[in-house]
């Protein structure tokens, strides 16, 4: 592929990809990039055609916010054309709400796969589910202007789109919950101090700094970057002699790729 050639771009999400590196774009900075259903489908089939050959997935926001979360149109009556309003959900069965909010959240779950890391290159509001779907990158590069809250709460409703189990595993049960329940905002000093962010920097270093974190993750061999990220991922469901076999066997396997044995 020549550099940074764009493999997809609609509804709100641009992918393009050079090499070993996809970013994935929202593109709707007069709306501060708010989010909708169709702009989740967007991002779902961003996830799906990712290369092979991708290592790092770049997502960013164009303008002066990440992600301001919800569009407001959600909230309305009619909702957003063409699909079904908050309203019309709550009056369907069981089954088809279920479904409906397992949909949105297949936007939110590729970013953690095994075969890449994900990072969330943030400036100005992630708010909802702009906080959600930095939460559900790996890594959180962030401008000194980030913003991050949690509203959901403070509409009488949920985080529902994948937020609350890497929140908890980043800050602890007891900052989550005060985060979520007060709808507070945490700005990025304080997210750098209490794990949300791994690196803070000025806005005009986010491009340099996001890059700079990208070169670093290159340049261990993919196969070590894979193995170690599936062992940190499943450490939190595991006990301390659990993870100690699975440190071995994926030592073991990695011992016998290098040695030239692997399958």
């Amino acid at each position: 592929m020549t550099a940074s050639d764009t493999l997809f771009d609609q509804d709100g999400v641009r992918l393009s990809v050079d090499d070993a590196v996809a970013t994935v774009t929202l593109t709707n900075p007069a709306k501060r990039n708010a989010q909708s259903p169709a702009l989740w489908r967007a991002l779902t089939e961003a996830g799906r055609r990712l290369p092979g050959t991708v290592r790092i997935v770049v997502l960013q926001g164009e303008g002066k916010s990440f992600s301001a979360g919800l569009d407001r149109q959600a909230f309305t009556p009619e909702g957003f054309d063409g699909e079904p309003s908050f309203l019309d959900l709550a009056r369907g069965s069981d089954e088809a709400l279920d479904a409906e909010i397992a949909a949105y959240q297949e936007a939110f779950t590729w970013w953690r796969r095994a075969d890449v890391v994900s990072i969330a290159a943030v400036q100005g509001h992630a708010i909802g589910a702009g906080f959600q779907l930095a939460l559900a990158c790996d890594l959180r590069v962030c401008a000194e202007d980030a913003q991050f809250a949690m509203r959901e709460t403070s509409l009488g409703l949920v985080p529902d789109l994948t937020g609350t189990h890497p929140l908890v595993s980043l800050v602890g049960y007891a900052r989550a919950l005060e985060i979520c329940a007060t709808g507070r905002f945490v700005h990025a000093a304080e997210a750098e101090r209490i794990g949300l962010a791994n690196v803070v920097v000025p806005l005009a270093e986010l491009p340099a700094a996001t890059a700079d974190l990208t070169a670093a993750l290159l340049a261990a061999p993919r196969d070590a970057v894979v193995e170690t990220k599936a062992l940190l991922r499943g450490a939190l469901g595991r006990t301390y002699e659990e993870q100690r076999v699975a440190e071995r066997a994926a030592q073991a396997r990695r011992l016998r790729d290098l040695a030239g044995l692997g399958e």
